[in-house]
């Protein structure tokens, strides 16, 4: 009976390893950073720091006035700060997106040609020198009639020139895909890929790309069925995040100017989808961004920190780990509001995993899917320097690396 059992169902199990591989155990960014590719300079990353660092002394240079300024406990700003500071010097962005759309906007081909050219020059240098940050990438126009050419031919220039001045294509490359209408518009997305490495000598399936969450016909296609899941599977192993286009998708979805926001109900629903179609395929998520920038008077600066630390909060609380910053001054919200809720969730999940690891009989019960998601709220804690290795094994018994493989799920 076990070998019958076994031939009927090997074709879904083997559909299942294909379709559900889990998560792969890599560093997912906290937040991507997007720059119109005619501001990108050689030593942005760091420059951006700097003028972090500047906003938080101009406009906050305690941790009292910091917590008021966020709406955060003062006790949690205070522990938080320090390593806020420290992740402003040493790390300031995560992953830079050279963006040759929306940001961008519509330039002369000449135009374009060039600006792409200088920023994959400049961004390749910075990769060669080790000062880049750990993802680098472009957002090129997606693949819709009107700029489906521009966009490979700014793909292919922006290779061309990282290939060029880094020696090579860095290990965070990312391209991101927007404006997807169809199931069509990915597959031809990963048909181009191919062809360009071919054309740079590029082993096969090492282009891939995020697919930009910011139509309605992405989340639910013209027969009723959500197209997203199929999407996914459509870049043939390529696809690797799910970016939400807050502003895009609410105001296709009819939302006024006023109303566009990551927390509207419109935004909610997409994003739950997108939760869902990701589920165990490995593909990441990335909430989108606030577009209330922190300048101006004090107390403009302020009322955009506290509603940007609000929504970063709200987007972890509910699994999107990823968010985007589009202002220098983003940064020391974006820190601290993630380096607070991993380190409010440590002592609990560490807790927890203790007794879970070392059989210890405590006050909840939890299930080998409960062990996976408190280690990997831990390893994402340490990825992004909200913790440190020593006093995350000290508190559950358990160091990095077998962390990061027990967070490592597999459906099935």
């Amino acid at each position: 009976m076990n070998a019958g059992l076994d031939a009927r169902l090997a074709r879904a199990d083997a559909r299942l390893r294909r379709d559900y591989p889990g998560a792969d155990g890599g560093r997912q960014p906290v937040h991507t950073v997007y720059v119109p590719a005619d501001r990108i300079r050689r030593g942005l990353a760091a420059a951006w720091g700097e003028q972090a660092v500047a906003a938080l002394r101009a406009f906050a240079p305690g941790a009292a006035e910091l917590a008021a300024a966020t709406g955060l406990e003062e006790a949690d700003v205070a522990a938080a700060q320090p390593r806020v500071l420290a992740k402003l010097d040493r790390e300031p962005v995560e992953d830079l997106r050279v963006d040759a759309e929306d940001g961008y906007g519509v330039r002369t081909d000449d135009e374009e040609d060039a600006h792409v050219g200088a920023a994959a020059a400049a961004l390749g240098a910075d990769v060669a020198a080790g000062t880049a940050p750990p993802g680098v990438g472009i957002r090129m126009k997606g693949m819709a009639a009107e700029g489906r050419r521009r966009g490979t031919r700014s793909l292919a220039l922006f290779l061309s020139g990282l290939l060029e001045a880094a020696g090579g294509l860095p290990e965070g490359l990312r391209i991101t895909l927007p404006k997807i209408t169809s199931v069509e518009q990915v597959e031809a997305a990963a048909w181009a890929l191919a062809r360009m490495e071919r054309l740079f000598g590029l082993a096969e399936g090492r282009l891939r790309f995020e697919l930009q969450v910011e139509t309605p016909q992405c989340v639910i296609g013209p027969g009723g069925t959500a197209d997203l899941a199929r999407m996914v599977r459509a870049g043939g192993g390529r696809v690797t995040a799910l970016h939400f286009g807050t502003y895009d998708y609410t105001a296709a979805c009819g939302v006024t100017a006023a109303h566009q926001a990551m927390d509207h109900p419109a935004a909610d629903y997409a994003k739950a989808v997108m939760q869902v179609a990701a589920a165990g395929t490995g593909v990441r998520l990335s909430d989108g961004a606030a577009n209330v920038l922190p300048v101006g008077a004090a107390e403009q600066v302020h009322a955009a920190w506290r509603l940007h630390t609000r929504l970063v909060v709200r987007a972890l609380e509910r699994a999107f780990y990823q968010g985007w910053d589009m202002h220098p001054h983003q940064l020391p919200t974006r820190y601290l509001a993630t380096y607070v809720f991993y380190r409010r969730a440590f002592g609990p999940a560490a807790a927890r995993l203790a007794d879970y690891l070392g059989s210890v009989g405590g006050t909840v019960l939890d299930e080998p899917a409960t062990a996976q998601a408190l280690a990997a709220v831990l390893t994402r804690g340490l990825q992004c320097g909200a913790l440190d290795e020593p006093e995350v094994a000290a508190a559950c018994g358990a160091g990095a690396d077998d962390l990061a493989a027990l967070a490592q799920r597999r459906v099935g």
